[in-house]
């Protein structure tokens, strides 16, 4: 079923005043669902641009839930109430008997501290985060084919976001840390498909010449989102953490009725689907060429319906199948872990540097933002397998450096964290760009969301290394920077995509990579 017409379409002005693309020559063969869809997605404008602003707001609400336990259950601070001098001395309050201390801030300004977790184990302290990042493996696996076999990307993002944000309202209803813990294994079930159906939508809407800048729109949204964390945590310090699960949620929920009512589906989709009809209709919302010669060009194209592609884990199986997109797929994977897991245990890190913890998070995703801004400017300049391998072993140096304790270099820990938490933004965004453009549009997200799922498998494993680390801060930095250090070398395997048009097809792309076999050969 059709959607109807967005309202941030805009009727074609007259033909008389619109630059007209050449017209399909009456030669030998048909072009390509590619070159077609480049052709009628025209010269990048406001239209085009709003739609990529508006689908790349969720990356804020993915951040807020993403990190938003860095403050919800944090440990807070406490005081002795006791004169005794074995209160003073003791090193952690579990040492202490109940009364003879007590917070500094009021019982509900945590988890931790409202249901008493301040001495329990580092499993269930840890259930409600972890949780979370296995709610985000489970839904990356069983959702990933989705949006690119029945719903569609927007259909995709509308439901991630409108699930993440009722669970996270229904998490100020927690009574106890079990419950807690299934809400935000629902919250990451969710969360999972939101970065890469927006990722995917907002790139596949504009031509090959913006689509590495609109591409980092939405890393300037993740940024923004981190950084109002720790302003809502600081503002809201002195009562519940529930509030920060409130504020958050109800926005996400407003969101996703301007998802509903103002975006538009992808039209490479659905011309890959054989809903032609649909994406003329999407085409006119978002390009200055007029709906004839957009009839001519697609009913002069090669393309047939892929008719493959016709359930949840489809293609899965043929990312699989093919030797030279399962080739890249485990490539890509592999390098994701090592870069997921500094990306996101970084900031779970900060907690084991002797640093204001409010600090420490807002210059973490301060850092995040000359991240984007270089990678914006210069994305079409970098050659992605070099960016990527650059960016992961100043990472992973960094890291190491973080774990020094001779002076002067102890003081600099904040600085070495900071610049390797930086290459690891870096690292991350061009990864997102690189593997847009490594797969064609047909298996385009599904590859995408396995490609997070890799980056989120190592956030699942970085909250050990960092409660492990507080004893011995080599397997919390020196771990993390020995393994994105090094997994940058997977790019070497895998073909550069800098300036190349994004195929539709499987059999357009590996006709490119047969070419680029037989030129090396």
């Amino acid at each position: 079923m059709a959607d109807p017409t967005p309202l941030l379409c805009q009727p074609n002005p007259s033909s008389d005043t619109l630059e007209q693309p050449p017209s399909p020559p009456p030669n030998k063969h048909h072009p390509s669902l590619g070159s077609t869809v480049e052709l009628c997605i025209g010269e990048f404008n406001w239209s085009q641009f709003l739609q990529s602003v508006l689908v790349s707001v969720a990356w804020l609400f993915d951040a807020q839930q993403t990190f938003i336990t860095v403050f919800t259950d944090a440990q807070p601070s406490w005081h002795c109430t006791s004169a005794d001098n074995d209160c003073s001395a003791a090193a952690t309050l579990c040492d202490l008997p109940r009364e003879w201390w007590a917070w500094d801030g009021p019982a509900h300004a945590s988890t931790v501290s409202e249901w008493g977790l301040e001495c329990a184990n580092s499993v269930i302290s840890g259930l409600p985060t972890s949780s979370f990042f296995v709610g985000c493996l489970v839904g990356g696996f069983g959702l990933a084919s989705l949006a690119d076999s029945s719903l569609g990307r927007k259909n995709v993002l509308f439901f991630s976001c409108l699930i993440m944000g009722i669970t996270s309202l229904l998490a100020t209803l927690s009574p106890n840390v079990w419950i807690y813990s299934a809400l935000k294994f629902l919250c990451g079930f969710a969360r999972a498909t939101i970065g890469t159906s927006a990722l995917v939508l907002a790139t596949e809407i504009v031509g090959k010449r913006r689509r590495g800048q609109t591409s980092v729109i939405g890393f300037f949204f993740f940024t923004i989102g981190f950084l109002s964390l720790p302003v809502m945590a600081y503002v809201n310090r002195s009562s519940s953490w529930r509030n920060l699960y409130l504020w958050t949620s109800i926005s996400t929920i407003i969101y996703c009725i301007l998802v509903k009512v103002f975006v538009t589906e992808s039209p490479r989709w659905l011309l890959v689907r054989g809903r032609t009809e649909e994406a003329v209709a999407t085409l006119k919302c978002i390009t200055s060429v007029t709906k004839s010669n957009l009839d001519l060009a697609i009913n002069n194209m090669s393309h047939k319906e892929e008719t493959w592609n016709v359930d949840l884990f489809s293609a899965l199986r043929i990312l699989l199948q093919k030797k030279w997109s399962s080739r890249r797929l485990f490539a890509i994977m592999a390098m994701g872990i090592g870069i997921g897991l500094v990306y996101y245990g970084m900031p779970l890190g900060l907690q084991n540097l002797s640093f204001n913890l409010y600090l420490g998070v807002t210059f973490n995703a301060l850092s995040e933002l000359p991240s984007a801004l270089i990678v914006f400017f210069f994305i079409d300049n970098f050659n992605r397998r070099i960016a990527l391998l650059l960016f992961t072993i100043l990472s992973g140096v960094f890291s190491l450096l973080s774990i020094v304790e001779v002076k002067p270099w102890s003081n600099l820990q904040i600085g070495f964290e900071l610049i390797s938490f930086f290459s690891a933004c870096s690292s991350f965004n061009i990864y997102l760009i690189y593997t847009t453009e490594l797969f064609p549009t047909c298996v385009r997200n599904s590859a995408l969301s396995m490609a997070r799922l890799a980056v989120v498998l190592g956030g699942a494993v970085s909250p050990m290394l960092v409660s492990a680390g507080r004893a011995n801060k080599f397997l919390c930095y020196g771990v993390f920077g020995l393994v994105i250090g090094f997994s940058g070398v997977y790019g070497i395997f895998l073909p550069e995509t800098r300036g190349r048009a994004l195929c539709d097809t499987m059999d357009e792309e590996e006709s490119k990579e047969n070419i680029a076999s037989g030129m090396l050969a």
